[in-house]
C-alpha cells in the first residue's frame, strides 16, 4: 500500500487514500524549519493490524533523513514506533 504526503510548509500529512477516500493518516506541523511535529495518528476500521501506521512512520523517518529533519512524537502511537525501533532514533 502506497504511503502519499502532502505538505504546505506550515503542516503535512502522511496517508493512504484508497478510491478518493483517506484511510489512515499522520498528521505533523512544522516547528522552525528543521524540525516536523507529529501530533494524530489515525487507521481506519479496515486497515486495522496491517501495519500501516508503522509504515507512515517509516516515511515520516525517511523524509526526515532525506531533508535533515528531526522529528518530535508528540503523537503517542508515533512514540510507541519511536520507543520500539531503535533505528530510527537519529531522527529525534
Amino acid at each position: 500500500m502506497e504511503i502519499l504526503q502532502k505538505d504546505d510548509g506550515n503542516k503535512g500529512v502522511f496517508y493512504v487514500e484508497r478510491e478518493k477516500q483517506i484511510l489512515a493518516e499522520m498528521t505533523y506541523v512544522w516547528a522552525g524549519k528543521d524540525r516536523i511535529i507529529i501530533d494524530h495518528t489515525d487507521v481506519n476500521t479496515a486497515l486495522k493490524g496491517k501495519g500501516i501506521g508503522k509504515q507512515m512512520v517509516t516515511k515520516a523517518v525517511d523524509f526526515a533523513r532525506e531533508k535533515g529533519l528531526k522529528i518530535v512524537p508528540l503523537c503517542p502511537f508515533a512514540r510507541s514506533v519511536f520507543d520500539k525501533v531503535k533505528e530510527f532514533n537519529d531522527v529525534l
